[in-house]
């Protein structure tokens, strides 16, 4: 029975390039994760609990990417690895509801069923590379990585205070540098579908953001509510276009049309696994910021949140710098003053009623998307509509 439930894990190599909905559904799991990582900040906005809730977001991300290396490998839908997904996300959903406690009480089963969930990855890696020695070299590597950040975190479950931080940044360091240290040259991944999960993964964390506007909202919808709610959807939208309408595109052929290997894959590792949970996190401050702003519009944020908001943006921004940078070698200028311009509002945010500091959010980020739209209008059309039919034809 073993031997036969090796062969067929080994067998099911990945054929579809495109993400299945197996992979989608697992990643409903990590919505909840994300959500409760913003309930963690929200419930402490102080700039310790912003340190522990990304802290917390970035080992939740680290097990998601190592997820999406591996269903770039295999076919989750096929055989026992559909049942291994299954029980992977069980333990995920388990630490998704530990994660407001993570820090105290629910230490010990946020990290012990956050050990599950990578356990089950680096099993189904070891299996699916029994007939690839340089990718279960690569395996090896990660599992060795894997094994000490979560025992730092189960360690760390045993301390309080600033020990328990500590450890775990130092756990998140270096399981992340892991495949840093150890080299890229052995992993295996399928272009497209590695660039369309991580676009996925930013749309949900953009959900995210949508939900902490309804969450938020919870007084009478008034004319400040709605006007709040309409500038968070602005702010969302302006995020959505900044990666979808070009930076996606480029990615996915770029990434695409790297030299298999070494090349290809530490361009996957950096600017995909690495880069974008910068993304991400600033996604999850942004809706940490529209959250409060939302509660009451007609005040001014407090410090924390002010910060979270303009500080997530300028975070994003930034981070679609060092992916441009990553992928092509350009600089993105015009991005990089906005992540300025957008840090200098934190003044005002202290100051100027909510809804003030989202419409000025609003007015950066369009100013962004409506220079590049205007200055790159024939790049933009080119990329898109021939990229999309290289798709199609593909």
């Amino acid at each position: 029975m073993e031997a036969s439930a090796r062969r067929r894990l080994t067998a099911a190599r990945r054929e579809e390039t495109r993400v299945t909905a197996l992979e989608l559904f697992f990643d409903l799991v990590f919505v909840l994760a994300i959500t409760q990582c913003t309930a963690l900040m929200a419930a402490d906005p102080s700039w310790g609990g912003l340190v522990r809730g990304l802290l917390v977001l970035g080992v939740l991300w680290w097990s998601w990417v190592g997820y999406a290396w591996l269903t770039s490998v295999v076919d989750p839908e096929e055989g026992a690895v559909r049942l291994a997904m299954f029980a992977a996300m069980a333990a995920l959903l388990v630490s998704a509801l530990a994660v407001p406690d993570a820090f105290e009480d629910d230490a010990l089963p946020f990290a012990g069923a956050y050990a599950i969930v990578r356990l089950a990855h680096i099993w189904l890696f070891t299996i699916a590379s029994r007939n690839e020695p340089a990718l279960r070299r690569s395996v090896i590597g990660l599992g060795v990585s894997t094994a000490i950040g979560v025992g730092l975190l189960l360690a760390a479950s045993g301390t309080d205070g600033w020990q328990q931080t500590a450890l775990w940044a130092v756990a998140l360091l270096l399981d992340m540098g892991g495949p840093f240290v150890a080299g890229a040259e052995g992993w295996q991944f399928v272009p497209t579908h590695f660039a369309e999960r991580h676009g996925l993964i930013v749309l949900i964390a953009l959900g995210e953001s949508i939900v902490a506007i309804g969450v938020g909202a919870q007084a009478v919808v008034d004319l400040g509510v709605v006007v709040g709610a309409t500038l968070g959807v602005a702010i969302a939208a302006a995020l959505w276009w900044l990666y979808f309408d070009v930076a996606a595109w480029i990615g996915e052929s770029r990434l695409s049309s790297a030299a298999p290997g070494r090349e290809q894959n530490e361009l996957a590792r950096d600017a995909y696994s690495y880069l974008h949970f910068p993304m991400v996190a600033g996604i999850v401050l942004v809706a940490l910021g529209l959250k409060k702003g939302l509660q009451h519009v007609d005040d001014p944020l407090d410090t924390v949140p002010a910060f979270a908001l303009v500080g997530g943006i300028a975070l994003y921004l930034l981070a679609h710098v060092a992916f441009r940078l990553r992928l092509v070698g350009s600089l993105s200028k015009q991005r990089t003053v906005g992540a300025v311009l957008t840090l200098l509002l934190f003044p005002l945010a202290v100051e100027l009623p909510a809804y003030a500091t989202l419409a000025l959010v609003v007015a950066v980020l369009g100013a962004v998307i409506a220079y590049e739209v205007t200055r790159f209008a024939e790049f933009r059309e080119d990329v898109r509509h021939r990229l999309a039919r290289n798709q199609a034809n593909a």
